[in-house]
């Protein structure tokens, strides 16, 4: 218990491992739709290597840890007027192991992605190019992104895309990476108001924001439409049971509304909207998967969904307990901490 409260629940409080889960649930469920497709064409029904699936969590894991490590590095004295408890400002965690954490995880991925690439029946090299180009687009917001309002929040939501493709670059259902772009980018821009961050989102952001969402579904259409591989007609298709993920956006639209209505300050309900956004995906990820590929699949997937639940509690209720058993810190009232080597008494 003591390795775990001093060792190891610091990492994974760095890295955000416990909503790694969505990350995983994202890649699993392009897998699966890769596969069914290849069961389509084939005439017999294939389920994905359990190669495939370990080497797509590598990747899930460590682009997701390498995201969230790379953040609180970068924010590390900021964090420490605003957000003393995390692991880097209250010192839980050294700056050379966070910055050790975080090369080893983008390696991960990297090497996860690199077999996959060379395992990969189609299109490896191009799963490669994903994953350098998803490191690239995190790495991207951590150090500027994020300071560029409507660019970060657009960026936030093309990575969710650019990290579903690469269990399956072929694009076999569009509406899958698209669904996730578009949600991830509203949900952070509507987080973004509620926890009333700053710079305001003006009415130019917004334009910028939807304006660019809009462009970006345009591209993602018309690349997949002028394609002549005749894998367009599935990519594209609109079945009876795409009602299953339009249920849950609607189902999601209702929860968020009684978040406002019910969550005061403001600001908590912005961060709550935002923890249940995310974990939000993995019913995504189940229903095309139920959809596309059989209920079974999308059962499992949906397994996910009470596992990252119950683990972003026990990351809450374990650094409570650690910050609770920490001896306090007095200080006489009016007191003032002097520079070191000024004489005077305090």
């Amino acid at each position: 218990m003591h390795l775990f409260s001093r060792r190891l629940l610091p990492a994974l409080q760095l890295t955000r491992m416990a909503l790694a889960f969505t990350a995983i649930a994202d890649s699993q469920c392009g897998l699966l739709l890769r596969w069914a497709r290849r069961s389509e064409l084939q005439g017999q029904f294939q389920i994905p290597p359990t190669k495939h699936m370990l080497l797509m969590i590598l990747v899930s894991v460590g682009l997701y840890g390498f995201g969230m490590s790379l953040n609180d590095i970068i924010d590390r004295r900021r964090d420490a007027q605003i957000a003393a408890n995390r692991p880097l400002p209250s010192g839980r965690i050294g700056l050379f192991t966070a910055h050790i954490i975080c090369i080893f995880l983008a390696l991960c991925a990297i090497v996860g992605g690199a077999y996959y690439a060379k395992y990969s029946p189609r299109h490896g090299e191009f799963s490669f190019i994903l994953v350098i180009g998803t490191g690239l687009l995190i790495a991207f917001y951590d150090l500027a992104g994020k300071y560029l309002v409507g660019l970060g929040l657009l960026s936030l939501g093309f990575i969710r895309f650019s990290h579903s493709l690469i269990a399956s670059p072929e694009l076999p259902v569009l509406w899958h990476p698209l669904l996730l772009l578009n949600h991830v980018t509203i949900l952070s821009a509507v987080a973004y108001v509620w926890e009333e961050k700053r710079p305001a989102l003006t009415r130019g952001h917004w334009w910028g924001v939807l304006g660019g969402i809009a462009l970006l579904n345009a591209l993602a259409i018309s690349v997949v439409a002028l394609r002549n591989d005749g894998s367009m007609a599935r990519a594209l298709s609109l079945r009876v049971g795409l009602i299953l993920p339009g249920i849950a956006v609607l189902l999601f639209v209702a929860l968020a509304w009684r978040i406002f209505k019910t969550t005061q300050p403001r600001r908590a309900a912005g961060q709550k909207l935002m923890l249940f956004g995310l974990l939000w995906l993995i019913l995504y990820d189940a229903s095309f998967a139920a959809v596309y590929v059989n209920w079974i699949a999308g059962l499992i997937l949906l397994s996910l969904l009470p596992m990252a639940y119950f683990a972003v509690q026990l990351m809450r209720g374990w650094g409570q307990m650690l910050t609770l058993s920490q001896k306090p810190q007095y200080q006489r009232a009016g007191a003032t901490e002097l520079p070191v080597g000024d004489g005077r008494k305090k």
